[in-house]
């Protein structure tokens, strides 16, 4: 078995060649460059905390910021396609009247607003009132928000304002953030690549400095695996502490792997904006414990043996070990090897999970208006007559043609797997885990290997935190990374690491500059 598996790894990375050498014929003539940031807009690479700080203390208007992403964005989104909509002259006339209120001395409860006059933006499935809210289904193309999520209540609350809303794969379900009703978004190292699925906008804006906080879901990796393509942070919070009511047809009342999350240039954004959207279920997360980076036990893992998902590519594994190495000199400890055979099968376990939600795809695809039927909207795709995207169809002829996950042997391989590795953790211990197999793909070569995610979505059915984390580039200039991985509630072990990580190999890796003269 050992024989036949290697060869079959060989045949894989094989055939995985062949797909990127005949893609990066058509794509690589599709690159475009992303401008720097003017000096002048030099303040739209600082956190967000430390730009509300800087509004509080009356060193930036609100409204100056805003002002400035909102030409950032009409600077970058012709090469990006990350906008599904806007309100800029909503967000402008919001921040000036934060800034009145400011000059009229702070009352102590704006003071305590962590993001006052800070503006954001949210993948286009987060409700929010008067925007559009098509889930990227052309059915569903003049459907407008009624009220704001709980989400963006909460960070209205907080004192942030929303600008846009944004792109986002058809009914969140790709590695790819394309539909029929805004087009496809692109990444922003390399035009012709994807920035991921499914909040692949919000990643793109982030790493060309068009926003300052970017709101984002979960249920497959749609927050870490954009983070990841495009070289910047990302975090996934344990899941069911963050409300999702008024998201992707939500209640907030759903047991579930869907979590909201956020994607960022810095990690000391992340534990803040997580409490905002976690509420009164902050505190279980523990994002304020203090932790020093030497008393955290360390595990990694260095691939998955899961035969539906393509083997890792040297410049993953380099980063692995470079991250090892680095803790095991600097730290004075011993990174520890990890394995369980629930890895092995991190697709099918996720899948499993999956179809334990609530959605109803094939009756959400027509806007439930009736159910989609994979054999019959297949036929159709084939003759031109279906608006919906290949991937959801797929998805379908999946759900209703492939036999069902086995429910017995699903459930006993998660609990071995969670019992086994959380006990392992405890609440002192991450595990370092591979991201995926490659750097950004090219665009539509996801139909060639659509099991890839599963790196990133073996952690929602495991319901636990994880933190994308940044570690240069690959030999083609893109960003490559690593998770890190701890047991549910021990969010703060996962920024801690982090953040150690951020210091020690240069952070987000941005795709521009910003001009210092």
């Amino acid at each position: 078995m050992g024989l036949l598996r290697t060869i079959c790894v060989y045949i894989r990375i094989f055939l995985d060649s062949v797909v990127d050498f005949f893609y990066s014929l058509y794509w690589n003539n599709k690159k475009a460059v992303i401008p720097n940031v003017e000096k002048k807009h030099a303040f739209l690479a600082e956190s967000a905390t430390s730009l509300a700080s800087k509004i509080k203390q009356k060193e930036l208007k609100s409204e100056e910021l805003v002002q400035a992403v909102i030409e950032r964005i009409k600077q970058v989104n012709p090469h990006l396609n990350a906008i599904a909509a806007d309100r800029y002259d909503a967000a402008l006339k919001e921040a000036r009247e934060i800034d009145k209120k400011i000059a009229e001395g702070l009352s102590e409860e704006f003071a305590n607003k962590p993001f006052l006059g800070v503006p954001f933006t949210a993948k286009e499935s987060q409700g929010i009132e008067g925007m559009p809210l098509t889930m990227g289904l052309w059915c569903r193309r003049n459907e407008k928000a009624t009220a704001d999520s709980e989400a963006v209540i909460r960070l209205k609350e907080a004192g942030a304002i929303p600008i846009a809303s944004t792109n986002l794969p058809e009914m969140l379900i790709w590695q790819e953030t394309r539909n029929p009703v805004y087009g496809m978004t692109n990444n922003p190292h390399h035009t012709g690549r994807t920035p991921g699925g499914s909040s692949g906008a919000e990643a793109a804006l982030t790493a060309s400095y068009a926003t300052i906080v970017s709101l984002c879901s979960d249920i497959g990796g749609s927050t870490r695996m954009p983070a990841f393509y495009c070289g910047v942070f990302g975090h996934h919070p344990t899941a069911g502490t963050t409300n999702t009511k008024g998201s992707f047809y939500r209640t907030g009342e759903e047991d579930s792997m869907y979590c909201l999350g956020f994607i960022s240039k810095h990690v000391e954004d992340l534990a803040p904006l997580t409490k905002v959207v976690a509420g009164d279920k902050a505190s279980l997360l523990k994002l304020d414990r203090k932790i020093d980076i030497k008393d955290i036990k360390f595990y990694y893992l260095d691939a998955s043996k899961d035969c539906l998902v393509s083997p890792l590519r040297p410049e993953m594994t380099d980063a692995m070990q470079r991250v090892i190495c680095k803790i095991n000199e600097n730290l004075n400890t011993t990174v520890q090897p990890y394995y369980h055979k629930g890895f092995n099968y991190m697709y099918k376990i996720w899948n499993y999970w999956l179809s334990k939600e609530p959605e109803d795809l094939p009756k959400m695809l027509t806007n439930n208006a009736g159910k989609v039927n994979g054999v019959l909207e297949l036929f159709k795709k084939m003759l031109g007559l279906s608006r919906l995207c290949l991937f959801s169809i797929i998805r379908v002829l999946e759900k209703q043609v492939l036999p069902k996950p086995q429910e017995e042997w699903s459930e006993e391989i998660t609990k071995s797997l969670k019992d086994d590795l959380f006990t392992k953790l405890g609440d002192d211990g991450v595990l370092l885990f591979p991201s995926g197999p490659q750097a950004a793909p090219y665009h539509y070569s996801f139909f060639f290997r659509p099991y890839n995610f599963a790196y990133w979505a073996i952690v929602n059915a495991l319901k636990c935190p994880a933190t994308q984390v940044p570690i240069g580039k690959n030999s083609q200039d893109l960003p490559i990374g690593i998770q890190v991985l701890a047991a549910p509630y021990n969010d703060a072990l996962c920024l801690t690491v982090a953040k150690y990580l951020e210091t020690e190999f240069g952070g987000a890796v941005t795709a521009c500059k910003v001009k210092t003269s």
